[in-house]
């Protein structure tokens, strides 16, 4: 088959008998930025995939850094969560660049330059309609133009995303035919997918079916072209992945069997986490559970398919939420809240075993965050994945809030992956600034701080550590304060809407991370005539 320029080879090294690929990050020390693309900079309403996101990544190479850490990258649904996906394999639309598809000729200055958006958060209400009325007009210009290379592009594209791209493309052309309302609420034949009236569907929806095949090649070439540059510059990107996915999502409606619902295709039970100290009722994500046993049966070819998938988009790739592969929490679907429900076993050792078999050792990163069982602890020491150190968690006032010492960098170990906040985190000034007096204090006795700058003692502090990646949201390389917060969890609105300015992003910011890389050795380098 044909190669392209729309897909990126997989790059997965082998490593003895281990099932993670530490060759990956060898046995340097590494540094990097946390930052979603739809907080980029940019005219269009939300950062995409053009010129400021290259212009970010000169930015990482030009001050050291050699990690890009990223959100889910799928199309996202009802509150805009990237974690709340209407695929498991498809591109964001929102995140396609005008600029780069005037660049091929499909859409012309003057018909991307005609709304006004602010620039510091994302609008979606306006930013949506605006961008899927691009998207069609570019659809429309390509068929009226003469056959050319991209059309070529475009069918050699769908014949290797097939396996994805074909049911995506028909949920979504039926979701904009029912209002977007959720899958299970559709008319009985679509709902169930009776093949007669699919097929007639095709038949009379062609051109809305194609259009959104079109849409995700317009993704996964700019997103090729992006990886393709950042590994030019010695960047990696680590990918990002929710364990569970979108009840009402392509993936779930395509394949009801692989999760729990009854046969009206409604939810049996839900995903969660039971009550502990950080929530009284526990949590409810509402996702739909796995049918491990039916997974198991098919080789688990659909998690192959997914993990393979990610990493032609990925250097490395974090899993949120791993606690769930060794047991998860199930809630029956009709209830409210996470308090009732059971532990129950996950697929163990035995899914990344297969996944080992089949696609060799993997740069999987865990995030082992949370309540974490002893046999938590022995599946990821027998998957040899690094897990996840968070900085805001470590400090206690041992009276109301008792810190989690693993936290505490004099007790991490080198396969780590280290933060000072997530994206579910407040920022760090704003964590700091209304953290108790008693957690102030233990901040201050740990780091010997002045309180002059606390977020950049933090940022040292995690910098100096054994951890061998190091990793900061760039809201705390800023010292922005709660306005630069990304995510509140358990609040469904005003979420995932923070943008920087350029204006923000001042040279001495990249200095200082620099120069913390080669104080503490993690391979940074200014890249500059200075």
């Amino acid at each position: 088959m044909k190669n392209t320029d729309t897909t990126v080879n997989i790059m997965i090294p082998t490593l003895n008998n281990s099932l993670y690929a530490a060759d990956v990050l060898g046995s340097h020390r590494y540094g990097g930025i946390l930052l979603h693309p739809t907080s980029l900079p940019g005219k269009f309403g939300i950062g995409d995939l053009g010129p400021n996101l290259y212009r970010f990544i000169d930015f990482l190479f030009r001050f050291g850094q050699q990690i890009w850490q990223i959100l889910p990258l799928g199309p996202t649904g009802y509150g805009d969560s990237p974690y709340q996906s209407f695929s498991a394999f498809a591109g964001n639309p929102m995140l396609i660049s005008p600029e780069k598809i005037c660049e091929l000729g499909l859409l012309s200055s003057e018909e991307v330059g005609t709304c006004q958006f602010p620039d510091s958060r994302v609008d979606y209400g306006k930013v949506i309609p605006y961008k899927w009325t691009l998207l069609e007009q570019a659809f429309e210009k390509l068929n009226r133009m003469k056959p050319t290379g991209l059309q070529q592009q475009l069918t050699d594209f769908e014949k290797i995303q097939h396996y994805w791209l074909e049911d995506y493309a028909l949920f979504m052309s039926l979701k904009k035919a029912f209002d977007f309302k959720a899958w299970n609420t559709w008319e009985d034949p679509y709902k169930f997918r009776e093949e007669k009236f699919l097929l007639k569907w095709k038949k009379d929806n062609a051109d809305q079916i194609q259009f959104h095949k079109f849409v995700q090649f317009l993704f996964f070439k700019q997103w090729s072209e992006i990886r393709k540059y950042a590994n030019q510059k010695n960047v990696k990107i680590i990918g990002d992945i929710p364990i569970f996915v979108a009840y009402d999502s392509a993936d779930v409606w395509a394949s009801k069997n692989l999760f729990s619902l009854d046969s009206y295709g409604e939810l049996l039970s839900v995903a969660g986490v039971p009550p502990d100290y950080f929530s009284e009722t526990g949590q409810r994500w509402g996702n739909p559970l796995y049918q491990w046993d039916v997974l198991k049966k098919q080789n688990y070819k659909w998690w192959l398919d997914r993990i393979r998938h990610n990493f032609s988009l990925v250097d490395l790739l974090r899993i949120d939420h791993f606690r769930g592969f060794e047991a998860y929490w199930q809630i029956p679907a009709d209830e409210p809240t996470a308090e009732v429900g059971k532990w129950l076993p996950g697929p163990g050792i035995d899914l990344f075993l297969t996944l080992k078999q089949e696609l060799g050792p993997l740069p999987i990163i865990a995030e082992d965050l949370g309540v974490i069982t002893p046999s938590v602890k022995d599946l990821l020491s027998k998957t040899g994945f690094p897990g996840m150190r968070v900085l805001q968690f470590a400090f206690g006032d041992n009276q109301e809030e008792i810190p989690e010492v693993r936290f505490l960098p004099h007790n991490y170990i080198k396969n780590t992956i280290v933060y000072t906040g997530t994206h579910d985190n407040d920022t760090t000034v704003s964590w700091f600034k209304t953290a108790s007096k008693g957690i102030q204090d233990h901040v201050h006795r740990y780091l010997n701080s002045n309180n002059e700058d606390v977020v950049g003692d933090l940022i040292r502090l995690i910098w100096s550590s054994i951890a061998q990646m190091s990793v900061i949201p760039l809201q705390d390389l800023l010292r922005l304060s709660n306005e630069g917060r990304m995510n509140h969890p358990g609040t469904e609105s005003g979420n995932w809407e923070w943008r920087f300015r350029w204006e923000q992003l001042k040279d001495d910011k990249g200095r200082e991370i620099a120069r913390l890389s080669e104080i503490y050795e993690r391979i940074g380098k200014i890249k500059s005539d200075r």
